[in-house]
């Protein structure tokens, strides 16, 4: 009996430890993130350095300014918007990592709106 609690109370604790944040890891490289639109599935390719992020959607290809915050942290402003709301800044923040990749929150600045992905490295 005694082995089965140590046992429960070695999962429960390892269960609860804080996710993984190996953000600094991810800071450049060449990454994919899908997400529903419209009902269907689509991918963004995009390449990030310290400064630039280029990213690629349905064979438009976008770049961006990067502001890192903290590791874990940063800001995209488009260089060249097609449209107001393109122009609005967007906030990411790192949640966790993995050895593919990491997951994400973002919204646009200014916005309560907030929504989730995953970055797969490639």
């Amino acid at each position: 009996m005694k082995i089965l609690f140590s046992t429960a109370v070695c999962l429960f604790v390892l269960g609860c430890q804080p996710p993984q944040r190996n953000c600094a890891e991810y800071k450049e490289g060449d990454f994919s993130f899908t997400a529903e639109v419209g009902g269907e599935e689509k991918t963004t390719t995009f390449t990030r350095n310290e400064l630039w992020e280029v990213s690629t959607y349905e064979g438009v290809v976008d770049s961006a300014s990067v502001r890192w915050i903290n590791d874990c942290e940063y800001v995209l402003q488009s260089l060249n918007p097609e449209n107001p709301q393109a122009s609005k800044p967007i906030h990411i923040k790192i949640l966790s990592t993995d050895q593919t990749g990491y997951s994400f929150e973002y919204s646009i600045i200014g916005s309560a709106q907030k929504q989730r992905g995953k970055a797969i490295k490639k």
